[in-house]
């Protein structure tokens, strides 16, 4: 069963944080340009370039890079907190884009139990 990844509520959440975070990042200082801004601009870029490979695999392979795109979710939760953490952004800000974090992990957890019920 292929999935057309522009149709899917979690593609379109990750393609909402990945435009949130790269508006965010340009507030960061000169000099995590290499450090926390590239990281966190590679996590948020995996989220829905995972998915959108993995919908047109297997139900197994579509499972395996929606695992992916779920853990680069994880990672970019830290590297926010990390930027909470450093003054980066404010305690708002943070919550804001971190409950969408978890919504999107929630929503994904919940599709890939969808996907292993099928089979």
């Amino acid at each position: 069963m292929r999935h057309n990844f522009k149709n899917l509520k979690i593609w379109n959440l990750s393609m909402e944080i990945t435009s949130d975070i790269h508006k965010i990042a340009l507030t960061f200082p000169k000099y995590e340009t290499y450090g926390l801004v590239s990281q966190m601009n590679r996590c948020s870029v995996s989220m829905p370039s995972n998915i959108a490979e993995g919908s047109n695999r297997t139900k197994r392979h579509f499972e395996y890079y929606l695992n992916i795109s779920l853990g680069s979710s994880f990672e970019l939760q830290t590297q926010l907190l990390i930027a909470r953490q450093n003054d980066y952004l404010t305690e708002e800000k943070t919550i804001e884009l971190e409950n969408k974090i978890i919504e999107f992990q929630k929503m994904t957890t919940g599709f890939i139990d969808k996907l292993n019920l099928g089979s």
